[in-house]
């Protein structure tokens, strides 16, 4: 359901900023179906046929990692991050937002900067290189799984922008729906 529209300038970049999080999160979250199948698959090749495959593994943890990075920012949206709840539930959505933006801008911006300026070493180095796995059979495309660090940290970043300027909006105390609607795409 469409509501309608905002007062403030400041949600049209929200909007933006929630539907590409949105649309991110869907489309990384059916990555869970093929993770499931090959894990099955696995499990039969090993308990079964007494035989494995590393590639098959090493897929499955690549399909974890790309889900657990990419989809962070898809869960800070919908805040479902775990959270220590004792007093959060019982302040005034003024007093959350006041918590909700500080804590993006004093944890998770700084957070996210210094896990971007400690990974760019990492990751440039396994892309010098193009890093393979260390199995024989395994994949060779570590350098791209690496690579989710960074990505996730842009998502993050993106996401947590979005939330600031939510919180601020709501500490300004302009009318700022739940769930905002989405924009006609990003």
């Amino acid at each position: 359901m469409k509501s309608t529209k905002t007062q403030s300038p400041l949600l049209r970049p929200v909007r933006v900023l929630d539907a590409v999080t949105e649309k991110t999160g869907r489309a990384i979250a059916w990555l869970n179906l093929p993770m499931v199948v090959l894990t099955c698959v696995v499990v039969a090749l090993r308990y079964l046929f007494n035989t494995g495959s590393i590639a098959l593994q090493e897929t499955v943890m690549y399909l974890h990692a790309t889900v657990f990075m990419i989809g962070a920012a898809y869960t800070l949206k919908h805040n479902e991050h775990v959270r220590v709840d004792i007093f959060y539930q019982r302040f005034s959505p003024r007093t959350k937002a006041l918590v909700d933006l500080l804590g993006t801008l004093l944890l998770l911006v700084p957070m996210m900067g210094f896990i971007a300026t400690q990974s760019w070493d990492y990751v440039a180095a396994s892309w010098a290189v193009h890093e393979v796995s260390y199995e024989a059979s395994g994949l060779p495309f570590v350098y791209v799984l690496k690579s989710l660090i960074l990505v996730m940290v842009v998502v993050m970043l993106l996401q947590a922008s979005a939330e600031i300027l939510r919180n601020f909006c709501r500490l300004m105390g302009l009318d700022v729906p739940a769930d905002l609607p989405e924009t006609e795409g990003p």
